[in-house]
């Protein structure tokens, strides 16, 4: 099978066997969610050959939830069967990982710009596109009461750990959070 059907070259795509148009919402919040999951596939390489291997495989482990997250957002107004769905547990993850990496973090009392190890831009930026991403599911939300609320949840927690997980990573790379010169 190749890669290219040309069935989307005049603005259409499939969505689980049904013809949507690339700019309707449920398109608009998959895209967020493949470029986050790009984003933290990135960042994950940055974490490559070093000593960040735990951090890697969490990396991972929220890149198949993002999947999950996909999954449940391609299936509404569908019956598609059962697809995966977030768990409790996934939240508590996230936030014991943000709990783990904040008790050697100085507290923070200001704002601060985002930046220092490469690995830490990238964990800033991927915050970003979490953030975007955060407000297009809260759209969607509006319009499909049935979406999962904790998909809500876990974004919103994610984007926390990304601002953690950066100045996290500067602290182990000796390099000091830049506090914002109002």
């Amino acid at each position: 099978m190749k890669i290219y059907t040309k069935t989307g070259d005049k603005g259409g795509t499939s969505l689980l066997g049904k013809r949507v148009r690339k700019d309707c919402l449920e398109i608009k919040v998959l895209g967020d969610i493949d470029e986050l999951n790009g984003s933290l596939g990135v960042l994950a390489s940055g974490l490559q050959n070093s000593k960040f291997k735990n951090e890697i495989k969490k990396i991972i482990n929220i890149q198949h939830n993002l999947f999950v997250i996909g999954s449940n957002v391609a299936s509404l107004d569908l019956d598609a069967g059962k697809v995966p769905k977030l768990k409790e547990d996934d939240i508590s993850e996230l936030e014991n990982w943000i709990d783990e990496m904040e008790q050697g973090l100085d507290p923070l009392y200001d704002f601060i710009l985002p930046g220092g190890d490469v690995a830490a831009a990238q964990s800033f930026l991927t915050r970003a596109v979490c953030r975007r991403c955060e407000r297009s599911l809260v759209l969607l939300k509006d319009e499909h009461n049935e979406l999962d609320s904790l998909i809500a949840q876990y974004l919103n927690r994610l984007s926390d750990v990304l601002f953690v997980l950066a100045r996290w990573l500067n602290k182990k790379n000796e390099i000091k959070d830049v506090i914002w010169k109002k």
